[in-house]
């Protein structure tokens, strides 16, 4: 196994200046999967597997577009009642959703059960769950090379303990960057990096920052990279697990300690791939990906920052 993945599956109703859809498929397992399976695919690597729960709703075609990108589903549950469902919209700069309604249902109650044939991935990413649940999931599996969390300003509100429990069990750690600032009291973002690096022995410190690129703290080097530029944004939910999950792939092709160009390197392939997350509702864009456009955007990206 080279990654596994642990995080939601869920039916996302988006509104946007672009339109809406009803009951897309989402999740943070999804998003995060499907794009590691895409990178995965491209490098010749043993698949990625998810763990997470639907209802009894769950659709055959949704199931199926998981299984077709190459994902091992052994740890998808059925559980009886419904899929989690999230209500969201954007408006202007669609830099963050407002969110109109939440639905946990099945999610409420998910305590992940790894398979045995799971638990010693290359790569481990523990997406957005509650860190108790986080710690569990990582008490379960021995990966080989790293261990990747990421998290939300909620469990920072109800749950700051237990999140710096979790992080200081990762070795890379992927949050935006008003949480950084949130968890360390500190509104320049590069004191607040190094000071959560320092309380959580974290080596890797990845910040997602929308817009403004992605900024990263490793073993006490810094690197920037901007957003790649679009003008065509419809809907930005999953771009962070979209992100997420080609940076896993990234990692697990290859072994022993993480270095600063492997990191810089993983973080290009992640920026360009969320890039098309955001051009279309839901995981179409993903669904549709082809590694011809994806070298395309990536050619164009490399040339904008090798300066």
């Amino acid at each position: 196994m080279s990654v596994l993945i642990v995080g939601s599956l869920a039916y996302d109703s988006v509104a946007s200046p672009e339109g809406q859809v009803e009951r897309a498929l989402g999740g943070s397992a999804t998003y995060g999967g499907l794009s590691c399976q895409f990178h995965l695919g491209r490098r010749g690597l043993v698949n990625a597997g998810i763990v997470g729960v639907v209802g009894e709703d769950f659709r055959k075609e949704d199931r199926a577009v998981l299984s077709n990108s190459g994902l091992d589903l052994t740890g998808l549950e059925v559980a009886q009642g419904e899929t989690f469902r999230w209500e969201g919209a954007y408006q202007g700069s669609m830099a963050e959703a407002e969110t109109l309604a939440t639905h946990l249902n099945v999610f409420e109650h998910f305590e992940p059960n790894v398979p045995e044939a799971l638990r010693s991935p290359s790569v481990l990413f523990c997406a957005n769950l509650h860190p108790l649940i986080q710690q569990q999931v990582m008490k379960q599996t021995e990966p080989v090379r790293l261990t990747m969390l990421d998290s939300m300003n909620l469990w920072i509100s109800i749950a700051k303990d237990s999140l710096l429990e979790a992080m200081e069990q990762a070795d890379l750690v992927i949050i935006n960057d008003g949480e950084v600032r949130q968890l360390t009291e500190d509104a320049n973002i590069v004191r607040a990096m190094h000071q959560l690096a320092e309380q959580t022995s974290t080596r890797t410190l990845v910040i997602k920052r929308g817009e403004h690129g992605v900024i990263a703290l490793h073993d006490g080097s810094l690197l920037a990279l901007p957003a790649y530029p679009t003008a065509e944004v419809v809907d930005p939910t999953g771009c962070g697990d979209t992100f997420a999950g080609a940076l896993a792939a990234h990692f697990a092709g290859g072994d022993g300690a993480l270095t600063l160009d492997e990191l810089r390197q993983g973080l290009v392939h992640a920026t360009v791939t969320a890039s098309f997350t955001l051009e279309r509702f839901g995981t179409d864009a993903l669904q549709s990906l082809t590694s011809e456009d994806f070298d395309v955007r990536l050619k164009k990206y490399r040339s904008m920052v090798a300066g």
